[in-house]
């Protein structure tokens, strides 16, 4: 039995998809208020159970005759009213799932994030070997994730055996058309009009290939105790605004953002959002984000599995075209 934490989720769900494709029976944590999707409705071989990743015992439950552990459940939030929820969920939640895969000797393979793993130094790629380093401006969604990451390798060190990945920006149709990406609002905003792009860089992965990768390294047994960065493509927000814009029809945005006009935008909107009650879309953390010059290598990743990723652009036009459908 397999079992997937966080079925419900934009990755959990593709995962699903695909091992019930390949023949696997599956078990699958949702909380009790969350909705199915669509297409995890009635399949055949799969169980959900009600398990939150915070309660022990009802997670307990769930990892009876369990043999693999796929931990994709988690909260990703840049705003700081989240961050005591973010440690809640993504640290203690994963400390739970480690102690538990270990009291059951389950294979582990935990999502991590490419926010836990630090920065190439001189221009270079990060690889798997570059250290997470605090400092005061990283997010409280790396600090969550670095620590969750810290569970894991202290479980792999008292006998674990687990995998670990650390994807770059996830992207697909299903996150970006139903508000599951955190990507979801730039198409939204390229379609009025956005005018300006960020100096910044990313690296970029469709979910598909997220979830292939981790049943590629789940399967090959020889495999533990290791991370791998789960990267495609790297691309300067200003090349991906610019893709996204042919896609959907639009003009590309112009006008460059400097960081001082990024700082006066987010306290701006932060100021609305007093006013409006709103989430502002803009926070002190995605403004930082939005000039990091990010690059990350996926070597270890292709040497280890040989797996072709599926293009880019073939992506984004998913994308944009599954958004234009539901204007």
């Amino acid at each position: 039995m397999v079992l997937v934490t966080g079925g419900t989720g934009f990755l959990g769900s593709i995962l699903i998809q695909q091992l019930i494709a390949a023949g696997y029976q599956v078990r699958a944590t949702k909380r009790e208020t969350s909705v199915l999707p669509r297409p995890l409705v009635g399949v055949s071989g799969l169980e959900w159970v009600n398990a939150d990743v915070n309660d022990f015992f009802a997670l307990s439950d769930a990892f009876k005759g369990v043999t693999q552990v796929y931990h994709c459940a988690a909260l990703i939030s840049y705003h700081a009213a989240d961050r005591k929820r973010m440690m809640a969920v993504n640290v203690e939640g994963t400390a739970h799932v480690v102690t538990l895969a270990l009291e059951h000797h389950a294979r582990l393979l935990h999502v991590s994030s490419i926010a836990a793993v630090g920065r190439g130094k001189n221009g270079r790629e990060t690889t798997e070997d570059d250290l997470w380093e605090y400092d005061r401006s990283q997010s409280g969604y790396a600090v969550a994730k670095y620590e969750a990451e810290m569970e894991v390798w202290r479980g792999i060190a008292e006998g674990l055996d687990a995998v670990i990945v650390n994807p770059a920006l996830i992207i697909g149709p299903t996150a970006e058309t139903e508000g599951n990406g955190s990507s979801g609002s730039i198409f939204a905003q390229l379609h009025a009009g956005l005018n300006f792009y960020t100096a910044g860089s990313v690296g970029l992965i469709d979910v598909e290939d997220v979830a292939k990768a981790m049943v590629l390294l789940m399967e090959n047994l020889s495999i533990s105790g290791q991370r791998f960065l789960l990267s495609n493509e790297n691309m300067s927000h200003r090349e991906l605004l610019a893709r996204c814009s042919v896609y959907l029809g639009r003009p590309a945005p112009k006008f460059k953002a400097t960081g001082f006009m990024l700082g006066l935008a987010w306290r701006a909107a932060k100021m609305l959002s007093l006013f409006s009650g709103k989430r502002p879309l803009l926070t002190r953390e995605t403004a930082h984000a939005a000039n990091l010059q990010m690059q990350f290598s996926n070597k270890k990743i292709l040497d280890a599995t040989g797996i072709t990723f599926k293009p880019i652009d073939d992506t984004l036009r998913e994308i944009c075209s599954s958004y234009l459908t539901v204007q």
